[in-house]
């Protein structure tokens, strides 16, 4: 069926509307009717071709609420009407290790995104939530649990969210730790968020005095100027975890020198040119380690949203008229956003 969408045709032009194509529902499909839409920062960097590799005509976004209009005879977890989230995978192979433990975004054949991903449906690749309903196998389908005011806020959790709380809970942060979270901007907000209703000790890291006040305001117990030498070598050899949610180039050593023996930086944001070799000696002379982590597979994305809605978590948003998204963008290339875009999918006709 004909669906209203917003994409872009080539790398250099503004996105449009356009009209897509949705498959009819299969037996094990679940059809969404898009309320709102997250505008993370891989949109941007896939629509723009940042990082090679886009399939046109591109049409992002893998933040997606909305409810049920349609199911397939064979689908048994969801109902007309029902409330659910779409995230970043609508597939996977399902059989390897990875899949098998409920890890598909480590899918050893390689997950399918919720665009610019392979599929059979017209035009060849898949279509994100920067339309009016998406049809998704009911495997890859989330429960959303928070209340219906809330849900333009939830939508940033299907990304932000989760790729900040699967690290949190794979290095088992809670009561009695300090963990650092380095950057405050639409994955960090979510990451100090986070890790206070875990119960740690939580640090912001920042280069900015302008946003002390902001990250106490969500949970931080202290902040940071990471620009500060006094304030950063105040905190030496502290930190059990640190997670660096920055996705630009910057000094590692800086960081992993304030982890205690055996503490873990984790780096979740995929810099435009890489970060500046880490000295091996700070690893070796505390057995401190550095890793990485990928958003979340469905289990662990389920948790997580049961976990904010028991917790009262959402993301702090800005809504948009789709017809401003090229605006948004421009806006969050200046980090000029408090803390995450949202689409009200009403807006597209």
């Amino acid at each position: 069926m004909n669906t209203k969408a917003y994409g872009a045709r080539a790398a250099d032009v503004p996105l449009e509307s356009m009209d897509i194509v949705r498959r009819t529902p299969g037996p094990r499909d679940v059809q969404v009717e898009i309320r709102y839409c997250g505008v993370c920062h891989s949109d941007l960097h896939t629509v723009r071709s940042e990082w090679g590799g886009t399939l046109y005509p591109c049409v992002p976004g893998h933040e997606i609420v909305g409810h049920v209009s349609a199911v397939g005879g064979e689908v048994t977890k969801f109902k007309v009407g029902q409330t659910v989230g779409v995230g970043c995978l609508v597939g996977s192979c399902r059989k390897c290790a990875s899949c098998k433990e409920g890890l598909e975004q480590y899918c050893e054949v390689g997950f399918v995104g919720t665009y610019n991903g392979p599929t059979d449906d017209p035009p060849g690749h898949t279509l994100g939530g920067y339309t009016q309903r998406i049809v998704v196998d009911q495997d890859f389908v989330l429960e959303i649990r928070h209340p219906e005011d809330q849900l333009a806020a939830v939508a940033p959790l299907l990304c932000a969210g989760i790729t900040t709380y699967s690290p949190l809970r794979h290095w088992k942060v809670g009561p009695g730790q300090k963990v650092g979270i380095v950057g405050i901007g639409g994955l960090g907000h979510m990451g100090i968020k986070l890790a206070h209703a875990m119960g740690a000790h939580v640090v912001a890291f920042t280069t900015s005095e302008s946003k002390r006040q902001d990250a106490h305001d969500l949970g931080a117990d202290e902040v940071v100027i990471s620009r500060d030498p006094a304030q950063m070598k105040a905190h030496t050899r502290s930190f059990d975890f640190i997670l660096d949610t920055v996705a630009a180039s910057h000094d590692i050593d800086a960081l992993t020198s304030l982890l205690k023996r055996d503490g873990t930086l984790c780096v979740v944001g995929v810099p435009e040119h890489p970060h500046p070799s880490p000295s091996v000696a700070v690893l070796i002379f505390g057995r401190r380690s550095i890793a990485g982590s990928l958003i979340g597979g469905i289990p662990e994305t389920q948790e997580m949203l049961d976990f904010c809605a028991e917790h009262g978590i959402v993301s702090d948003i800005e809504m948009i008229p789709m017809q401003d998204i090229d605006k948004a963008y421009d806006r969050m290339v200046k980090s000029d956003v408090k803390y995450r875009f949202v689409i009200d999918s009403q807006t597209l006709r």
